[in-house]
């Protein structure tokens, strides 16, 4: 599935990237009535097997969670749901935001923002070489403890979780596009390493491609890039 092109705003150049059909894009949409109409489409989608006593109470609830995502800068979020042996479900939250970083040089920004996080020990960070330009991941495992009334025994339990978040800065800068998945389904954990590795694998910011080219880099029609 190849998702449209991302813009969060005017002034934020757009990407794109493919993602796994086993992801449902939320209806992040600036207008209510446009949330409205692609909550509905997108309840009937992800509970395709429902009807009408499930899709109708649902849309509201995931028309105001995309109203809140998109007001904390989110310009793509994603509920990924992918089937396992045995009959389960293991489910991940993907997103994706524009955050400025006021860079002019990626490999630069992408330098900084590893000596940064690599300052916390419970960090695992690393340098990645992606083929829009360079890139920085961060894994973190954290243990979550869920209360009584949450579990069906009614017993307090603990719940690991993963959060894989990689640092792309934008080639022409000054924003880095920041890729995150969590999920509580950790025994599935290389699946969704392997699948955040093949998004980030076709990432691409059209407006620097056009403005890399051959008349950008001023070497005529028949000039090479530099």
């Amino acid at each position: 599935m190849t998702t449209p092109t991302i813009t969060v705003d005017a002034d934020v150049p757009p990407l794109t990237f493919n993602v796994p059909d086993s992801f449902f894009p939320l209806p992040l949409a600036a207008e209510p009535e446009e949330r409205a109409t692609l909550s509905d489409a997108f309840v009937r989608d992800l509970y395709s097997r429902g009807d009408e006593s499930l899709w109708t109470p649902a849309a509201p609830y995931y028309a105001a969670l995309a109203e809140q995502l998109a007001l904390s800068g989110l310009s793509y979020s994603a509920l990924g749901l992918f089937s396992v042996e045995g009959g389960g479900v293991a489910q991940c939250a993907f997103t994706v935001a524009a955050v400025e970083s006021g860079h002019a040089d990626p490999e630069t920004a992408a330098q900084g923002t590893l000596i940064a996080l690599s300052r916390d020990p419970h960090h695992d960070t690393r340098w990645m070489d992606l083929p829009c330009g360079p890139a920085v991941s961060c894994v973190t495992m954290r243990e979550v403890t869920l209360s009584p009334e949450l579990t069906a025994d009614h017993t307090e339990k603990k719940l690991l979780t993963g959060q894989i978040q990689v640092h792309v800065p934008f080639p022409t800068g000054p924003y880095t596009a920041v890729f995150t998945l969590h999920t509580a389904s950790t025994e599935y954990w290389q699946e969704f390493c392997n699948a955040v590795v093949a998004i980030l694998r076709t990432v691409s910011f059209p407006t620097a491609e056009i403005d890399t080219g051959p008349a950008a880099q001023g070497g005529g029609e028949t000039g090479e890039p530099a």
